[in-house]
């Protein structure tokens, strides 16, 4: 699926040959050529996933790095770091830094996608194209069909996208706000009650199979999606 993608990359060519192929790829490029730019992108919009250079002039991408991992807002976007250094030590340092992944230039766009994709299902599975399923509950991405027990369910485009996060981060409490930043995105100005009204339209439209009862209420913290048993 696509993503919204952070290239920190101060060398113009490097950047652009990035740019082009993720672009080519169906994503949406953001640029910063330094750690300030960067860090301002990231307080305009928080991306998907972030392609960080090693070296940048002031801000290091180690740095960097750990001023993400330090953010709530950044602390789980996947961080991949694009460097020339291909010393063990120095793979060590960007992991313990916070990078989810480690690519060594010269790297082919192919390679790159690859990586890309395997952050995503790791750190952000309701990214990927992947079909998931749950106690014969089925989401599909890639046709935005949803059935249960073979039946067809209708839902609306943020019901959708409310199941999909939920169905990819099973057994996890999520506040409100936390799902407003993840269903709806960040810096999208709706009150957190909004999520209160799309929960029950979702519960709702999950009736006809019985499935309304993995989305669960957790008083005075928010909602899970479990199998177990509230």
């Amino acid at each position: 699926m696509p993503a919204s993608i952070l290239v920190v990359e101060d060398e113009p060519a490097i950047q652009e040959l990035i740019a082009a192929n993720l672009q080519l790829a169906g994503h949406s490029v953001l640029r910063a050529d330094d750690g300030e730019q960067a860090l301002q992108q990231v307080r305009d919009s928080v991306p998907d996933v972030i392609l960080l250079d090693w070296m940048l002039p002031g801000i290091s991408g180690i740095q960097l790095a750990r001023r993400f991992r330090a953010d709530e807002r950044t602390r789980e976007v996947p961080i991949i770091m694009l460097t020339a250094r291909s010393e063990e030590v120095d793979k060590v340092a960007g992991l313990e830094a916070g990078a989810d992944d480690y690519i060594t230039k010269p790297f082919s766009p192919r390679e790159l996608m690859a990586r890309i994709k395997a952050v995503l299902r790791r750190r952000a599975p309701q990214m990927t194209e992947d079909a998931v399923e749950v106690e014969g509950l089925s989401l599909d991405p890639v046709t935005h069909r949803v059935s249960g027990n073979g039946k067809s369910i209708v839902l609306g485009p943020t019901e959708f996208r409310l199941l999909h996060f939920f169905m990819t981060h099973p057994e996890r409490v999520h506040s409100r706000t936390q799902l407003l930043d993840q269903v709806w995105g960040d810096h999208v100005f709706v009150e957190e009650r909004t999520v209160d009204v799309h929960i029950r339209r979702l519960r709702c439209a999950l009736e006809i199979t019985g499935h309304d009862r993995l989305v669960q209420t957790v008083r005075g913290s928010g909602y899970r999606f479990s199998v177990h048993p509230d």
